[in-house]
């Protein structure tokens, strides 16, 4: 008897305790007194229990406070199943919608992990009809799955390289030591880096070394929090800006070329190279002045932090013959993704890099198994799957109408409109979700807005690359967030302004350079 005493002051001391930090505990708190309750007036009621303990009822409880957003999706995804299929759109269009629906709410509300989303989609393919095991295992399984596994764990033995120390000497004999120039130097390799070797392993390389000349400059955090706001921001918003250069800059660029062959088209990686790299250059000195009138930095001069930085660089091991192989080894895979990738593909070439790496002892398996995010290929290849399936069951097409529907008047009426309303709609998403998750669901989408579908899906990857506004829309800005020297604030401040700029030169720039080289 004093053990249910006990038990039941200690719920009553969490539920009450649970409504400070969650308001719904506190039914949580009325539901177990009514059960209380129960149990003193009727004797016999655990028999209704079914044989659960009272602790398990209040676990399963407090699992569904926090899983409410879970459980909320489930019961959006049963209605929109009971409804009539909407006029002409199939069957299975309408289901694969109901999938995108129910796991863009899980990937915004996060109440599972998201690699559980991931096997979500895959799963309910398949229960709901979409294809069948063998059909969805192949539209999830491709190059750019491939592709996305290997940039990543080509990113592992990058880093494990420990190219840092040459590339903050690199950057200090180009630039000197005044702020503004430091700030572009910062943007430009960060930007041009970020183009072959994927824009989380730039910003990894990078913020070590930015964060090591801030520390060399002050060690007082508040006397540079201009400082680091421009420094920081130039390493993360040059790495989103570069990666739209080259198809192998992020697994959106990816993604998209696979829905190109799915399309009838093709575009070399050089091709891609010549029609996106000149907006990479032009943005690059823009976005570093925004940032410099952004953030005033402290100092105009960083004479003693670049001084002790290249003392530092100094006393770093030279590099050596096996530092030379490991370079040559990257310029091969590089090399090949230039010229073999419509031969071979990027995800086999990328693949081909890290079988070198291995064979040659620069990184281990441990390392590659351990660091390397499996959950993110797995979300990759899902959403690839679910935008195969979207285009496959007409729902892709049945979309692009509604949009066509819904904005026709101006898309007809204003030059560029079509542009401009795709560049809303996936900068908007691409700061919501994930770039590469962005452009899996709307590639179908927009690929059917217009004639020239070439040009709407370069449109489409440029603008899901434009994740400046908050510290979560993409890995180069959740890695520069997590160094707790630039805040969720800072982003808002200006990623606005660096986002609005970046999508008018994007309009700009696709309807008067691509018109020429054309």
């Amino acid at each position: 008897m004093k053990t249910d005493h006990a038990f039941q002051a200690n719920v009553i001391i969490d539920l009450f305790t649970g409504f400070f930090l969650n308001k719904k505990a506190f039914l949580l708190f009325k539901f177990w007194s009514f059960i209380s309750s129960c149990n003193i007036l009727f004797p016999k009621f655990d028999v209704f229990m079914l044989g659960f303990s009272r602790s398990s009822l209040t676990n399963f409880l407090f699992w569904v406070t926090q899983k409410k957003w879970f459980l909320i999706t489930i019961a959006v995804g049963i209605i929109l199943v009971l409804l009539p299929t909407p006029s002409g759109l199939t069957i299975e269009g309408y289901r694969i919608i109901i999938i995108v629906i129910t796991a863009l709410m899980m990937i915004i509300t996060e109440p599972i992990p998201l690699p559980a989303v991931a096997i979500y989609i895959l799963v309910f393919e398949v229960i709901l009809g979409i294809n069948d095991a063998d059909g969805i295992a192949h539209s999830f399984m491709n190059d750019a799955v491939f592709f996305i596994m290997g940039s990543l764990m080509l990113s592992v033995a990058i880093i494990k390289q420990g190219w840092d120390k040459q590339i903050a000497l690199g950057i200090i004999t180009l630039t000197g030591n005044k702020t503004k120039n430091i700030v572009f130097g910062f943007t430009a390799i960060s930007a041009i880096l970020s183009s072959f070797i994927g824009e989380h392993t730039v910003a990894a390389i990078m913020l070590p070394i930015g964060m090591t000349l801030i520390r060399f400059t002050s060690e007082d955090k508040d006397k540079v929090k201009g400082l680091s706001a421009v420094l920081l921001f130039s390493i993360a918003y040059g790495a989103l800006i570069g990666s739209i250069g080259t198809p192998s800059g992020g697994g959106r660029n990816v993604i998209m070329m696979s829905y190109f062959h799915d399309f009838g088209l093709s575009i070399s990686y050089l091709e891609w190279m010549i029609k996106v790299y000149p907006l990479v250059i032009v943005q690059i000195p823009i976005i570093s002045w925004v940032l410099i009138k952004s953030f005033t930095p402290e100092y105009d001069h960083l004479d003693t932090g670049v001084r002790k930085l290249v003392v530092q660089v100094a006393k770093s091991p030279n590099m050596t013959g096996r530092d030379t192989v490991a370079a040559f080894i990257f310029l091969l895979v590089f090399l090949g993704w230039v010229f073999l990738s419509e031969t071979y593909g990027l995800g086999t070439i990328a693949l081909f890099g890290v079988f070198l790496y291995l064979v040659a002892g620069f990184v281990k398996w441990e390392d590659l198994s351990k660091n390397t995010h499996w959950g993110v290929i797995l979300l990759f290849g899902a959403t690839i799957s679910l935008g195969s399936n979207i285009n496959d069951t007409g729902a892709a097409l049945w979309l692009a109408n509604q949009v066509v529907n819904l904005f026709g008047t101006i898309m007809n009426s204003f030059p560029f409109a079509v542009d401009t309303i795709i560049i809303v709609m996936t900068t908007t998403m691409a700061n919501v979700l994930s770039s590469s998750a962005t452009v899996a669901v709307l590639g179908p989408i927009t690929l059917n807005l217009g004639e020239n579908a070439m040009h709407l899906g370069l449109v489409t990857a440029i603008a899901s690359a434009f994740g400046y506004f908050t510290a979560v829309a993409a890995p180069a800005c959740t890695i520069v967030y997590s160094s707790g020297l630039v805040g969720a604030k800072d982003f808002l401040k200006v990623g606005w302004r660096v986002g609005v700029i970046s999508m008018i030169l994007l309009v700009l720039y696709a309807n008067t350079y691509w018109l020429i080289i054309n």
